[in-house]
């Protein structure tokens, strides 16, 4: 492992220090690359100015693997970040392992809370239970909503002390830990927050003090339970873990969504891999995480796309094992076309844990990764350097400007003269992206497949697509014999109707294997 730098929150990561870590890594002779940060949504440098995306392409350039997180600014969209074609973008998708808080109430009732606490309350609900606005400073300064955000120094101690607060997340930018410290050093005993469905964290750390967060349909439960008796009561137990949780997985809240901010011909995050409640190795020397009187932990459970990038790296280390052979195209191809779409529950995943909306490839790319299935792809896109370069002329960039990201190009090398952000589609990626001008219009994308292996086979493509967009494939069947390795077909799409985006899937299959493409059109 290589500590690329200190990330101070103040200046962040410097460029030069990461771009060291990647001419090292290349002199060390690595195979794989995984870079768990990035630069937050919104401020990522363009490609000539980008140290991650100009490191990776050294590596890549060197047929080293790079796998990049694609960062936690989620679920808005245009959030993704490490979009370069040439780094396989990583989002985080939640896992069937629950970490679970139950809070008893009085009148025998239970809400099932998460978060990971080590509460010492009796296991009875014998402890008084309030709404955070009804405890708060009686002071014309403080108004009901800071309180009932729990907001620092806004609740009255005399009201606060010795009961169990309820607290509402508003203000994204108050942390958990702000909150808690706020009903903590008020004199509470224990710490309730009601977070919106689709937000809810799945393992916030309450440390030794007794904590849980609910999604926001339960903290209606509870202030409905305390307006009915006048002496409210409750406790919070510890942590518990609940295995074969279901519906898992989903994509994680804070995942970073697509579409890229640069361009709507080229789809992003490619994968998705788990990301939630990962129980990853940690270092000793971290005061925050270790309890009084016990040695530091080893481990910790973290979240964050920073987590779901190793899980991607791990299954790329056993197909390069494997495989020595294949290029980081073909590895990047086996894992997105064998991607699974659904939960345990079979069926579409959803959009976060508690979300009313189905998952689309701008949340999860291809899909989830899968360890066994890109072990036997059958068919792979394969993609070269020179289709990278010409992916920067599309975008606006010149030989001159190219060669601030790679500086002696190919021989004979020149941009396309009819370059343009649609030729951005014609890559040979395993994904397909196009945008639309106008209703009825056609456009069109090449697409190249490779055959892995000797086995001599037909594949015939099925085609999902919604009602108002009409795609075909031309030819629709592909038949690989032992002297043709590669076979090109070409996908037209038609709208016809305007809506902002369409999404869909192109499947070959000779009856053995799967070689799935996602595809979105969107008007632009």
């Amino acid at each position: 492992m290589l500590r690329a730098c200190v990330i101070d929150f103040n200046t962040g990561c410097s460029g030069s220090a990461i771009m060291k870590a990647f001419d090292d890594a290349i002199a060390d002779g690595v195979d794989i690359i995984n870079l768990s940060f990035g630069q937050p949504a919104g401020t990522e440098f363009e490609f000539s100015r980008n140290p991650i995306a100009i490191g990776a392409f050294h590596a890549v350039e060197k047929g080293i693997f790079v796998v990049a997180s694609a960062g936690n600014d989620g679920p808005a969209p245009e959030s993704v970040v490490n979009v370069a074609p040439w780094m396989f973008t990583v989002g985080a998708t939640t896992i069937d392992r629950n970490i679970e808080t139950h809070i008893p109430l009085g009148g025998n009732k239970l809400i099932k809370g998460v978060g990971i606490g080590f509460s010492n309350l009796k296991k009875s609900p014998v402890y008084p239970l309030a709404d955070s606005v009804s405890v708060k400073l009686d002071s014309e300064f403080v108004f009901d909503g800071p309180a009932s955000d729990c907001e620092q120094d806004t609740l009255d101690e005399r009201k606060v002390r010795g009961k169990i607060i309820v607290c509402d997340h508003l203000d994204d930018d108050i942390s958990i830990e702000t909150r808690l410290n706020e009903v903590k050093k008020k004199g509470g005993i224990g710490f309730i927050l009601s977070m919106p469905d689709d937000e809810l964290i799945t393992a916030p750390k309450m440390g030794s003090f007794p904590g849980a967060v609910i999604t926001q349909g339960d903290g209606i439960k509870i202030r409905a339970y305390i307006n009915s008796t006048r002496n409210p009561v409750a406790t919070i137990l510890p942590t518990v873990s609940v295995d074969k949780f279901k519906p898992a997985p989903a994509m994680a809240f804070f995942s970073s969504r697509g579409p890229t901010y640069n361009t709507r011909n080229l789809l992003k995050p490619d994968i998705a891999a788990p990301g939630t409640a990962i129980l990853a190795a940690w270092r000793t020397d971290d005061a925050e995480v270790t309890r009084s009187g016990q040695k530091p932990p080893l481990f910790n459970i973290e979240s964050g796309t920073s987590l779901a990038c190793p899980h991607v790296s791990a299954i790329v280390a056993t197909l390069k094992s494997r495989n020595p052979s294949w290029s980081p195209s073909a590895i990047r191809s086996a894992i997105m076309t064998t991607a699974f779409q659904q939960s345990n529950l079979k069926s579409p995943m959803l959009d976060s844990l508690y979300g009313e909306y189905l998952a689309t490839p701008h949340d999860f790319g291809a899909g989830v990764a899968t360890v066994y299935g890109p072990l036997k792809p059958g068919l792979v896109y394969e993609t070269e350097i020179t289709d990278y370069l010409q992916f920067l002329c599309s975008t606006g960039y010149n030989t001159s400007t190219i060669k601030l990201i790679l500086k002696t190009l190919p021989n004979n090398f020149s941009c396309r003269a009819n370059s343009s952000d649609d030729s951005v589609s014609n890559m040979n990626y395993p994904s397909i992206a196009v945008s639309l001008s106008k209703e009825r219009e056609t456009k069109k994308v090449t697409r190249t497949l490779t055959r892995i292996g000797d086995e001599e086979s037909l594949y015939t493509a099925t085609i999902t697509t919604p009602d108002a967009l009409r795609v075909r494939v031309s030819p629709n069947k592909l038949r690989f014999t032992s002297k043709t390795k590669k076979l090109s077909y070409q996908v037209s799409f038609k709208a016809m109707s305007r809506e902002r985006e369409f999404f869909g899937s192109i499947t070959w299959s000779n009856g053995k294997n799967k070689v799935r493409s996602p595809f979105v059109a969107s008007f632009w």
